[in-house]
């Protein structure tokens, strides 16, 4: 296990690092101690177990690291789990953060996290006065990091589905442009299915009464809630763009193909002139009056261009050439 930080904060302040024991914390008023951990054995999990009296099943999650976005209540404590995301090219990587909440502590496990929470607990430790509103503060600090990691890479996936909007404008989607389109919409299938319970888990700390949740704590809780639909939103909206990105790509090549088909059947209804003429003529037939003309030979051909120029003229003008 990697302990990132493990520090007690009185009065909103660090005050002492904390080292992992086998016996029980003493908590103290004032002062609630915030442990952070990536990876976890289950020795070192045991240790925080008997330092903070965890429940044996929220362990036992926490250790599993494949859990579904939830809030679950222990006694007076609560067990959260939130999923982080980020982008590996056009594919959508999870990880996933456990956190312990109690009255005096608050435990993050990660998983598979591409951010730390080093920069965060910085800003927090810049503002005492709202650091020492205890473990519930950080709490919702903590999803609000999480869910504000959501934005950019829905946002980057915004850019690359435009960017194939734009070119399927300009010419036709090549056969791997339509399987990365394929993929990205399964990218946002999956996140979509994500976020709902991501919703749930927010939704119940800004409305549920909760322990180790104040009541003056919920409001910033609804704001995150407020995130998390924006960004429902956002990726039901990119859904959307894809599908009509995909869709009008087929429109555009039918129209092209259709357009391709009207100048071939124009030039052959033209051509056909020459060649029905050109056919009748090239039969071998002695008595044929016209073969007797002086001038028949430039008479035909002048036949053939009028014919042909008029019906030129008939397809232009009715946008088939």
């Amino acid at each position: 296990m990697t302990i990132v930080a493990a520090y007690a904060y009185r009065n909103g302040t660090r005050a002492n690092p904390v080292e992992l024991v086998d016996e029980r914390h003493a908590p103290v008023e004032s002062e609630f101690v915030w442990i952070g951990v990536t990876a976890p054995t289950e020795d070192e999990m045991a240790k925080l177990k008997t330092m903070f009296g965890l429940h044996p099943l929220a362990v036992e999650d926490a250790l599993n690291g494949r859990q579904v976005p939830k809030v679950e209540i222990y006694g007076d404590q609560l067990f959260v789990v939130a999923k982080t995301a980020h982008l590996e090219g056009d594919k959508i990587a999870y990880g996933e953060t456990c956190i312990f909440v109690g009255k005096h502590h608050i435990i993050t496990v990660r998983h598979g996290s591409a951010r730390a929470h080093k920069e965060l607990r910085e800003q927090l430790e810049q503002s005492p006065k709202l650091l020492e509103h205890g473990p519930d503060y950080v709490l919702h600090a903590i999803i609000d990091f999480i869910v504000d990691g959501y934005l950019p890479m829905v946002e980057k996936m915004e850019d690359n589905v435009l960017t194939m909007e734009k070119h399927m404008l300009a010419s036709f989607l090549e056969r791997e442009q339509i399987r990365r389109l394929f993929r990205m919409r399964r990218q946002v299938i999956l996140f979509q299915r994500v976020l709902g319970p991501m919703a749930e888990v927010v939704g119940k700390l800004s409305h549920l009464d909760l322990p180790c949740i104040d009541e003056n704590a919920k409001p910033y809780f609804r704001d995150v809630h407020d995130h998390v639909r924006r960004v429902e939103a956002m990726v039901a909206g990119l859904r959307e763009v894809i599908t009509s990105v995909f869709e009008a790509s087929n429109l555009l090549e039918q129209q092209r193909q259709g357009t391709i088909t009207r100048q071939l059947a124009s030039w052959a209804a033209i051509l056909a002139v020459p060649t029905a003429i050109a056919g009748i003529y090239g039969m071998n037939f002695q008595y044929m009056p016209e073969l007797q003309t002086r001038y028949g030979y430039f008479v035909v051909l002048g036949v053939i261009a009028v014919v042909c120029a008029i019906l030129f003229q008939r397809f232009k003008k009715a946008g088939w050439l």
